[in-house]
């Protein structure tokens, strides 16, 4: 079992809960029956308010196992249904900082492709529009150079299956660690450096802007 530390509460209140889910923990629980972080949040929530039978708590969105950062939970279905729109209707800013290998040039831009996920949990990447290919839309910005790799804060404008770690591949600057996706370099298992910084959206009910900062771990590698 994935021994967690104390969850790390981001924002809560009687509609929402968000988290930083920390890399190599799923965000819900797979067919082998493997310990999730929404387990964990309803566990906590369970005991933190003395809750009897099950706890109600709504999927949103989600994180690969391997990335971390910021995680939102529905606490009602009210919240989930309209926080889930906000997700579809792409109104909500999602903001990413990965060290990649290399520096991309231009240091800013905006990447377009098209993905297509295979059989394989790859996403293969298309220049233009393909059969069963998705749309892929991200501006990147490089914030700090070193040796051989380079900070890059990310804004995804669509949530496609493993979007920024192909896009980030296919131009040649692929995320330190990812493996699966051409990286030379390392890290621990179930890892690579991508985490989840930011998320703005329009509160369920009160219609208010919120925005949820997730800092860095500690272990996150500052250069390689």
């Amino acid at each position: 079992m994935f021994n967690l530390p104390k969850l790390d509460i981001l924002y809560l209140d009687n509609h929402l809960i968000a988290v930083c889910k920390p890399a190599g923990m799923l965000t819900q629980s797979d067919e082998f029956g493997e310990a999730s972080l929404m387990d964990r949040v309803k566990g906590w929530i369970k005991t933190e308010y003395k809750k009897p039978g099950k706890v109600f708590l709504g999927l949103v969105h989600r994180l690969d196992r391997n990335v971390s950062g910021v995680v939102m939970f529905a606490r009602t279905s009210k919240g989930a249904s309209r926080i889930s729109e906000q997700f579809r209707q792409k109104t909500t800013k999602k903001i990413y900082r990965a060290l990649v290998e290399g520096t991309p040039e231009p240091r800013q831009a905006s990447l377009r492709h098209y993905l297509r996920k295979e059989k394989s949990l790859k996403a293969t990447v298309f220049p233009r529009a393909t059969i069963n290919a998705k749309e892929a839309l991200l501006d990147y910005e490089v914030i700090e150079t070193f040796a051989n790799t380079s900070l890059v804060d990310i804004r995804l404008h669509t949530g496609r299956f493993h979007q920024i770690r192909a896009q980030l591949s296919v131009i040649g600057h692929p995320i330190v660690g990812d493996k699966k996706y051409g990286a030379s370099s390392a890290l621990p298992v179930e890892r690579i450096a991508l985490h989840a910084q930011g998320l703005t959206f329009n509160h369920p009910t009160s219609k208010e802007e919120i925005v949820i900062d997730c800092p860095l771990p500690e272990d996150w590698p500052a250069s390689y």
